[in-house]
């Protein structure tokens, strides 16, 4: 069901099944998935795919042009997955040319009001971003995140699975899978260890990395550390994840609980 008063370009492409409320207006160059539910007043531009059964409320903005000033019209993409909801004044940005050109939404993620994902940024799936956070460009947020209300995450910052950022924090260094993460600035609290459990991670991995993060973060020299660690740690699919993430990306800051001082 389409509201007349909607604006829909006739080279869009949106599913019969999609409904679509008042006043909202959609680009030529948008694609609409199965069962999409798009409320009044939403803006919907760009070269975006959506898929299906997702959920758009009054006055988001997606796929509207980058907020980066190098961008300069050039062909760029938004791809957002299944089942999400972007509740109101959510701003959503396609990817830029000199960040590899897409910006990219897994499914089953709720982005609450006036959240902002920007151009470059790639969100996992079951990530829930509470309200006024932003992402700044090319973040990379992984799987079952979730971040605190009034949160704000620096350009480039990766987000390990599972990991949880705390209310009113600033997020300037990469926080590891499972880690929780606060502060002005933020530094490592701890381990998720609620969320490992709601997840049916088996007890003995969970006191594996339980041990494995006391050694990990034992001293601020972390390459020392993790060339120390038992070796049996390194079995533990939590810790082996861990590990990983921290050896990915070496030009990047990793948040510890030294970040603090």
């Amino acid at each position: 069901m389409i509201d007349k008063t909607a604006i829909i370009d006739q080279n869009a492409k949106v599913h019969a099944s999609a409904k679509i409320g008042p006043y909202t207006v959609i680009g030529p160059n948008v694609e609409v998935g199965e069962n999409v539910i798009i409320h009044s007043h939403v803006s919907i531009s760009g070269n975006t795919k959506i898929g299906n059964g997702n959920v758009f409320y009054p006055f988001a903005s997606i796929g509207n042009d980058p907020q980066d000033l190098k961008y300069n019209g050039e062909k760029t993409l938004l791809e957002i997955g299944d089942n999400n909801k972007f509740r109101e004044y959510v701003t959503v940005n396609p990817g830029t040319v000199g960040g590899g050109g897409l910006t990219k939404i897994g499914n089953n993620c709720l982005f609450m009001i006036s959240s902002h994902i920007a151009h470059d940024c790639n969100v996992g799936n079951n990530v829930i971003i509470a309200n006024n956070v932003p992402l700044g460009g090319h973040v990379k947020i992984e799987n079952n995140v979730v971040i605190g209300g009034n949160s704000a995450v620096q350009q480039f910052t990766r987000i390990g699975q599972m990991a949880m950022i705390g209310g009113m924090t600033g997020v300037l260094h990469d926080v590891i899978p499972y880690g929780l993460s606060v502060g002005n600035r933020n530094y490592l609290q701890g381990l998720n260890l609620i969320g490992l459990r709601r997840s049916n991670f088996e007890n003995k991995d969970i006191l594996g990395l339980s041990e494995a993060y006391k050694e990990i973060f034992a001293t601020k020299n972390l390459t020392d550390n993790l060339n120390k660690l038992n070796g049996a740690f390194r079995k533990n699919p939590l810790v082996k994840n861990v590990i990983e993430f921290i050896n990915k990306d070496k030009k990047r800051s990793i948040c510890t609980p030294f970040s603090k001082e």
